[in-house]
């Protein structure tokens, strides 16, 4: 892989990137990388371990990994050997397997090789929505392995604030990624799932562990490189000057930034009012299709609970809604959470009690013993069981639903009026002198 880049930097084809610190340290770690991995020119030897019940693929041990470093890097103190190591993991090339804290330890912890898709070198920077993606999907699958931890949770619910207007784009995505998954082979998916959590510890870190790629050195060049920089930048730096404008151009500048901002202002008004807009009827026909797709949209529970509260039965899925909310909290909330919906609603004189048959009264009590995320999954499935059974039937014909239907047909030519206005809109800004659109 080195040998590779400096023939190209010796046709002069080299993109200019590949030039950089950052790039030269990474192609650095990756050639120790690719030679640790080869076995047949003495490597380390990737295994398969055996466990209690089962077994764990891929896997190298932090001792071999120290002991592969002093002897071909002709490294004698073997606390350089491990800084040389931790620096490798902290770049997310190698990752303990049940830890997030990316350093390499000389002893029999097992860890595991990053595939080469996630190296930093292909200069990953990515979203929150990826992240809020992820951590979603996390929670959608029931392993011990995968569960949350601490800050994960609370990251989780951070960014459930902050993207509540497509959150439900979000919880869709994970659930298509959730899908895909599982029809992949069972040791295959544990690899895959170990190295996805590694890249984001590596671009998410543990609180007080070093961000490798918080320092960009590529932000640093763009000063070298004018043409590089992002329009915010540019807008900054022709603000700056306006000490050196002509005073007789001043009111025509002037001028020219009141209309820009107005005509702002008035797509702005006319963006906010199309995309506030009720329900489609894509969308309320989708909650026919099956109880999961009504609970999936938010305005479609909304509505499934106001056609609850209206039949007084509205604690079933309150029930539901709790448990789901239960399963993202913080690890520190979740047991007094567990203890207030017991007592809300399996508790003997609960205020919105719930019917359970025996069994799954039995396993949540029992669960409850020791509180976790998924301590009411059995009563939560029930319960699910019975609303598809009974409520969602009589929901889909309630007039409350064949209502919104029948109002998205005729709500049509109001929305075609709210385009036309922006269309004239725009046609009035395009000959306001000093609109940006002239």
């Amino acid at each position: 892989m080195a040998e590779g880049s400096k023939d190209q930097g010796g046709t002069g084809t080299t993109d200019p990137e590949e030039d950089s610190p950052n790039m030269i340290v990474y192609r650095k770690i990756e050639d120790i990388v690719t030679r640790i991995q080869d076995e047949k020119a003495g490597g380390v030897a990737i295994r398969t371990v055996k466990s209690f019940l089962s077994k764990i693929p891929s896997v190298v041990s932090g001792a071999d990994i120290v002991q592969w470093l002093m002897k071909n890097l002709s490294i004698e103190d073997p606390a350089e050997a491990i800084h040389l190591g931790s620096l490798v993991a902290a770049h997310g090339y190698i990752f303990p397997i049940s830890d997030h804290v990316l350093t390499l330890k000389d002893d029999g912890t097992l860890y595991r090789f990053q595939s080469p898709y996630f190296w930093p070198s292909n200069c990953w920077e990515p979203e929150n929505t990826d992240y809020a993606i992820y951590l979603c999907k996390r929670t959608m699958q029931n392993k011990a392995r995968l569960e949350l931890a601490d800050y994960e949770a609370e990251n989780l619910a951070r960014l459930q604030r902050a993207f509540a207007r497509k959150w439900e784009f979000i919880f869709m995505q994970a659930e298509a990624q959730v899908k895909i998954d599982r029809k992949k082979d069972k040791a295959e998916r544990k690899i895959l799932d170990s190295q996805e959590r590694a890249f984001w510890d590596v671009h998410r870190p543990v609180p007080g562990c070093v961000n490798t790629t918080e320092m960009d050195i590529r932000k640093c060049r763009r000063e070298k490189n004018p043409h590089r920089r992002t329009v915010s930048v540019c807008i900054s730096s022709h603000m700056s000057a306006n000490s050196a404008i002509p005073k007789g151009c001043e009111r025509k500048q002037h001028t020219s930034h009141f209309y820009f901002l107005l005509s702002f202002c008035v797509c702005r008004l006319f963006c906010v009012a199309l995309s506030s807009r009720d329900p489609s009827q894509q969308r309320v026909k989708k909650w026919g299709f099956s109880l999961e797709e009504a609970l999936k949209d938010p305005a479609g529970r909304d509505q499934f609970l106001k056609f609850l509260e209206s039949e007084f039965s509205s604690e079933n899925l309150r029930f539901w809604l709790a448990v789901q909310d239960l399963k993202r909290r913080p690890l520190q909330e979740v047991s007094s959470r567990a203890q207030e919906i017991w007592q809300e609603f399996l508790a003997d004189g609960a205020p919105s009690s719930i019917n359970l048959d025996s069994h799954s009264y039995e396993r949540t009590s029992q669960n409850l013993k020791d509180p976790g995320r998924y301590s009411y999954e059995d009563a939560q499935e029930h319960i699910f069981k019975l609303m598809k059974s009974d409520s969602y039937a009589r929901f889909l014909r309630s007039n409350i639903y064949q209502d919104l239907l029948l109002a998205r047909k005729k709500r049509g030519h109001s929305y075609c009026i709210a385009h036309i206005g922006l269309i004239l809109c725009f046609i009035f800004l395009k000959h306001i002198p000093g609109s940006f659109l002239v």
